[in-house]
């Protein structure tokens, strides 16, 4: 009976890990924020869930948590909200993506998320990286809720671009989330438009491993 005890105990301390300091669970603070996080479905260009992502639950460090309160209090003036859909990334996930580079292409996948890049080429041209901003848990993923952006999110392709020519009211939507993450202290990754890292960024030369899990109740 103890020792079952003992084990239900580890499961469940597994599960609701304590996050590092310095770390905070964005519903936290801004709960009104929507929540898509997609790695840790099979709604992904992996098509499974990705190893490290233990509950879909947004991570960031307190700073960068802050700020993308002060953007959401903006946008909840206009009516709109946010969706993110990335935040802190375990170096597992990152570690899974490079294996998941190195299989057979999935046609299904293809056609969804890179149907004009070689799966080869992905690494080489920045949608993927053997080190990723989000594992120093300030870089962000997201979009404005309902707003129409051109591509999808992970869409890995050129008119990912921030800059991309895609429709005018889609362009116009992309100026907007990029100016006011930028008013708010974030920095935009010109290669795709729903990726932004704050500039000053608590951990900039360090990067983080620990499993997203579920959230504490209190």
């Amino acid at each position: 009976m103890i020792s079952l005890l003992r084990a239900m105990l580890l499961a469940l301390s597994s599960t609701l890990a304590v996050i590092p300091n310095g770390f905070t669970y964005l519903a936290s603070l801004a709960p009104q924020i929507r929540q898509d996080i997609r790695y840790a479905t099979p709604d992904n260009f992996t098509g499974a869930r990705v190893p490290g992502y233990d509950a879909p639950a947004c991570i960031l460090t307190t700073p960068a948590a802050k700020a993308l309160l002060r953007v959401e209090r903006t946008l909840l003036t206009h009516y709109l909200t946010l969706r993110v859909y990335d935040c802190h990334r375990p170096e597992s996930a990152v570690d899974a993506f490079l294996a998941w580079s190195k299989r057979p292409t999935n046609l299904r996948d293809e056609a969804l998320y890179y149907p004009n890049v070689p799966k080869s080429a992905l690494f080489a041209r920045g949608y993927i990286s053997e080190r990723s901003a989000h594992s120093r848990g300030s870089t962000v993923d997201l979009t404005i809720d309902g707003l129409a952006m051109g591509t999808p999110y992970d869409y890995f392709d050129p008119l990912s671009r921030g800059d991309a020519p895609v429709p005018t009211q889609a362009r116009a939507n992309r100026m907007f989330l990029a100016m006011l993450m930028e008013r708010y202290g974030f920095k935009p990754y010109p290669a795709e438009w729903w990726h932004f890292t704050l500039v000053r960024e608590p951990f900039p030369k360090r990067s983080f491993n620990f499993p997203i899990t579920a959230q504490h109740s209190r």
